[in-house]
């Protein structure tokens, strides 16, 4: 079996998530190839569909969420992503259990007692009237059915969980500051979620494992399982294995992919990108180590803003009195210096910051 090294994998990653060239796609399109993406902090997917996306005006994303073709919702991993409405429809239902799971991973003893499925009647006859409720206001509109559980475990199981709930705009418009305020995303989209099958072979399953693939591929199960919070989804795995192929990385594990995604020599260029907080192309792996280096691991999940030289993360960047600010995390060349400098200029310029740096490693 093919061994591909971290240079290969962090090529093939590169291209798939469009980081290898800026792709001509509309946002609906590439948000959609991405798979969603982490949006816990706001703004931060229009710097990674600024890095992805040729010619990309961020009032196109704004305008997406406005008309309901993007929401904002808990899904991969528990975590707020911004995704295509027509995936999280068909999504959804196949997250239901990892989302529940999840929040008694954090509050199962505040929940004891607690039925959830009365909770949720609970919660869904207080949004019956088509007001969208921050997390606080439909907590307090339940508690007196619970008084004595956590109002925070309360929230958190209903709006991350038991209710599938859209975070409405102005939340996450660019440039604008707004509260999470939730409407079930049936309600917000006009749509029903897709009821997951009764089929043993996990066809929503094989549906997330192939658009992974295309958008992270090649990866191992564990990586799979990483990026989406599910349990490896392994009747999926064996139902398309036949129409996958397999690598090994250096470790030994197995690599599944497409047979015709892209897989790039691993001498082709990379260019300079600067990435935001909890982008896809580190978070999507449980080895991480095609595109960051071990002993840099932690800023991936610390929210640091990091910037990719010749196809690894080499520097974090934030953005200082106007300035877009790279501070190298090992010594650059005078070359790869230039091409830092240049790059955050550019970003500069789309964020409307005016200068950009690059500091002594």
């Amino acid at each position: 079996m093919t061994v591909l090294d971290a240079r290969a994998l962090g090529r093939a990653t590169l291209a798939r998530q469009l980081l290898l060239d800026r792709a001509d796609l509309s946002p609906l399109d590439a948000v959609a190839h991405l798979c969603g993406l982490q949006a816990q902090e706001p703004q931060e997917p229009f710097v990674g569909l600024w890095s992805r996306v040729r010619a990309f005006a961020p009032g196109d994303l704004s305008d997406l969420l406005v008309e309901r073709r993007v929401v904002r919702t808990h899904l991969m991993r528990r975590t707020v992503h911004l995704v295509a409405a027509d995936d999280v429809l068909a999504w959804r239902a196949r997250h239901d259990a990892m989302l529940r799971q999840r929040v008694l991973g954090v509050y199962r003893r505040d929940l004891d007692g607690v039925d959830l499925d009365e909770l949720a009647a609970a919660g869904r006859a207080v949004l019956s009237d088509d007001e969208p409720r921050s997390m606080a206001e439909l907590t307090r509109a339940v508690a007196d059915r619970w008084p004595t559980t956590a109002p925070r475990a309360l929230g958190e199981m209903l709006v991350a969980a038991l209710v599938p709930m859209a975070q409405l705009p102005p939340r996450g418009l660019w440039r604008t500051k707004g509260g999470v305020r939730n409407l079930p995303l049936s309600t917000w989209l006009g749509r029903e979620i897709e009821p997951l099958p009764a089929d043993g072979a996990d066809p929503v399953g094989q549906a997330l494992l192939r658009r992974y693939l295309a958008a992270f591929g090649p990866a191992a199960t564990a990586d799979l399982r990483a990026w989406s919070g599910l349990a490896g989804l392994p009747a999926a795995v064996t139902a398309a294995r036949d129409e996958l192929v397999s690598f090994r990385d250096e470790r030994g594990r197995e690599l599944l992919d497409l047979p015709d995604a892209p897989r790039p020599d691993p001498d082709t260029p990379a260019p300079v990108r600067f990435l935001p907080a909890f982008d896809n192309a580190i978070l999507g792996f449980d080895d991480r180590s095609r595109i960051i280096d071990d002993a840099h691991r932690g800023l991936s999940v610390a929210g640091e803003r990091v910037v990719l030289v010749d196809g690894r993360v080499a520097a974090t960047w934030t953005v200082e009195d106007d300035t877009v600010v790279a501070k190298p995390l090992r010594r650059f060349s005078r070359a790869e210096r230039a091409d830092v400098l240049a790059e955050g200029r550019a970003l500069a310029a789309f964020l409307g910051a005016g200068r950009a740096r690059v500091d002594a490693a």
